[in-house]
This record gives structure tokens, C-alpha cells and sequence, in this order.
């Protein structure tokens, strides 16, 4: 999951005191996943596309070093020489486990040293606006997310993650049910994020957007629904797949996902690449909402999307800037990812913090992932 700087309006800005009391426990979260492992687990590369835990645990105390004490009060960095390993553009996933990082004591010590500086420098002088501080509070908490897809890769999520996982939805009708069928009309809002409070870049600005009639499912994709398109050959059938997509299937052999076969037939499916949802969508003769459209359905009074934020919700729509995008505080952020390789995801896991999972948050990632806690909800046209 990416992060990104945002704005915030003045009054929402916490007192130092309530801003310690935060930060302090979303630490108490991030420590709490892993206290029960070792320092072999933590170390281990799990996934060539996932990093070390421990690595997570310097990135995590890195970024508030950048952020909180050294950008917002003016300090030198605690570790200088620190700075590349654990900057997450400039080492990628795949190099993580194999560079020169802190082992779990040091890391463990890192972050305890860099909170020490960061109540100094609270304390010191205040929040400012509050933007960095929502920033880095925010980014720890997506990194316990990103943390958890690692575990559950693994075979290592906590008893409870894996009852919160795999719950079952709301009652799950049928698609062949008219009920499960929300009906949105044709008409205008406004897309994006409001002005006055924080929210990363790739969200600004808001802006009207006109969009046509559609309709949308109530709820996700259930893992029940996917088996029956695993039984009835769906992986097999190359006019339900885009070209792309067949050819990633059949060069890496892939089949469902093994964790969807153990899970609740009416959980939400998990682990579904866009490409795989995109094949899914064509077999019931549906489609991907589009990113428009899955945020005008979420933004209608009372609800009628049912089970946001069990798992992201794939979308048809590329990542891209907003009209009148500006990169703040610089493009490496969001706008790096722009174009038509990665893929939109909206709503949030049951991973996801509600302070990040909001209706306007944007989640992106590419085609072919499906370590993310992913499945989809349907669209089509109307008549």
C-alpha cells in the first residue's frame, strides 16, 4: 500500500498530549504483530515480493526520523547512513532481504530511539498543521497492513486476523437475485476528497464528474461464487480473459488461489488478482466498476453498498492524477505510478485502519498481484 502526503484544516490538529497518546498506540499495534515471533521469522524473506519483517520495523522508525524530526523539527537525521536501505524507492521489495539492514534488537531499538526524538520534538514546538504528523501516524498503520499480507503469505496470521479474514458477509443473496443489484442513476458529484482535511495527493482535488446509469452489487464476490467459477472451468477459458491476462496465466500456471478453497463459501473471496477478476466479472456477464463509479455508489445516503472495508475492491480504472493533480510534497509519492500499469483498488481489507480506509483512499497496485487482501464487487449497464 503506498503512502502519500496530504492536507489537513487547522482545527482537526490534535494537542500534543492526545498526539503522543496516538502515535503511542499505534506502536503498541505494530509491536503487538510481532512479539510472538522470532527473530528467524522476522529476518526470513517469506515472499521474493514482500520485505522482511524486520525490515518494515527500520522503514517504519526511518519515515518518522525523515518526517516527524528532521522535516517538521529541523534535527538531524538519528541515522544518516541509514537513509537508502530504508527508503522504500530507492530499495525495492525484491533487494530487501539481501542488503545490509538492522536485525530485530536494532530495529527494535531504532524505533524506540526515534519515538524518544519525536515526543522531544512534539512536545517542543507542537504539530504545525498537523500533516506531517497525520502522515506519519497514518503510514505505520498502513504498514501493519502491508505487514499482515507478509503473515498471511506465510501461513503466520494471529488467530483472530484469520477469524476477521474470513467472517462471513451480511446475509450474501445471490447475483441472480434482483435485490443484490444496487440501481445508481445517471447525475453528477463531486469525486475526491474535500478540502479542509487531510488526504493524500493522488486524492486532490475534487472535482464534479458526470457519470451515466449503472448498476452495482450490493456486496463482494463471495468465495463461494468463486469456486463455482474455478469448477466450471473459468481458469480454462481464454474469451472470458484479456490477452494480458491469459498470458499471465498460462506462463505462470496459475489456478485459484489456495486459501479461497479453506475459506467460508460466504466470506468475501480474498487474494484475486485484477486480472483473474477481470476474467470473473466476464463469466457472469458483468464487468469492474470503475473507480467513479464505485466512489458515487459508497457516497449514496444510507449505506446500500453493503461489507466495504472486508476486503479492497478491484476497479477497471488505471492509476492516474485527477484533473488539476499536483504532486506534493514530491512525485515520488504517487505520481511515479501513474499510467496504465497499475490498477485502482477501493474500500479497504479488514486489515485496513479506518483512519485510512476512507471512500475517497486510493489503493493501487499491479494486474498480477494478489498478495493484497483483494476481491471485487460487480458492475453492469442497466437494461
Amino acid at each position: 500500500m503506498a503512502t502519500a502526503p496530504a492536507t489537513t484544516a487547522s482545527s482537526t490538529v490534535p494537542s500534543p498530549e492526545q498526539a503522543l497518546a496516538e502515535l503511542d498506540e499505534v506502536r503498541a499495534r505494530t509491536l503487538a504483530l510481532v512479539a510472538p515471533l522470532g527473530e528467524e521469522l522476522l529476518t526470513r524473506v517469506h515472499s521474493p515480493i514482500m520485505s522482511p519483517l524486520v525490515w518494515d520495523l527500520g522503514h517504519i522508525a526511518a519515515y518518522e526520523d525523515l518526517w516527524l524530526v528532521h522535516r517538521h523539527g529541523e534535527r538531524a537525521l538519528l541515522r544518516p547512513e541509514l537513509a537508502a536501505s530504508y527508503d522504500a524507492f530507492e530499495t525495492p521489495r525484491a533487494v530487501r532481504g539481501e542488503i545490509d539492514a538492522l536485525g530485530v534488537n536494532d530495529a527494535l531499538a531504532y524505533l524506540e530511539q526515534v519515538r524518544a526524538r519525536s515526543i522531544e520534538v512534539i512536545t517542543g514546538r507542537g504539530l504545525g498543521d498537523g500533516v506531517i504528523y497525520e502522515m506519519v501516524r497514518r503510514h505505520e498503520l498502513q504498514h501493519t497492513e502491508t505487514m499482515r499480507q507478509t503473515l498471511a503469505l506465510a501461513g503466520l496470521l494471529a488467530d483472530e486476523d484469520r477469524k476477521a479474514a474470513g467472517r462471513p458477509l451480511q446475509g450474501p443473496p445471490t447475483l441472480a437475485d434482483a435485490q443484490a443489484w444496487l440501481d445508481v442513476p445517471a447525475g453528477t458529484f463531486e469525486m475526491g476528497a474535500p478540502s479542509g482535511q487531510f488526504s493524500y495527493d493522488n486524492e486532490r482535488p475534487a472535482h464534479a464528474l458526470t457519470l451515466g446509469a449503472f448498476q452495482i452489487a450490493r456486496q463482494p464476490v463471495t468465495a463461494g461464487m468463486w469456486m463455482r467459477f474455478a469448477a466450471e472451468g473459468g481458469y480454462g477459458r481464454p474469451e472470458l480473459w484479456s490477452p494480458r491476462g491469459w498470458a499471465w496465466r498460462q506462463q505462470q500456471q496459475v489456478a485459484q488461489d489456495p486459501s479461497i478453497a479453506a475459506a467460508h463459501p460466504d466470506a468475501p473471496v480474498c487474494h484475486v488478482s485484477w486480472y483473474e477478476a477481470d476474467a470473473f466479472a466476464r463469466a457472469r456477464g458483468a464487468r469492474l466498476p470503475t473507480e467513479a463509479e464505485w466512489e458515487r455508489a459508497a457516497r449514496l445516503p444510507d449505506s446500500p453498498l453493503r461489507d466495504i472495508g472486508r476486503v479492497w475492491e478491484w476497479t477497471s480504472t488505471c492509476f492516474g492524477g485527477y484533473p488539476g493533480f499536483t504532486a506534493h510534497p514530491y512525485r515520488e509519492y504517487s505520481e511515479v505510478f501513474f499510467g496504465d500499469a497499475y490498477r485502482v483498488l477501493r474500500g479497504g481489507s479488514w486489515a485496513t485502519h479506518p483512519r485510512v480506509g476512507t471512500l475517497t483512499f486510493r489503493n493501487w497496485d499491479l494486474p498480477e498481484r494478489r498478495q493484497i487482501f483483494a476481491g471485487l464487487r460487480l458492475a453492469t449497464d442497466p437494461g
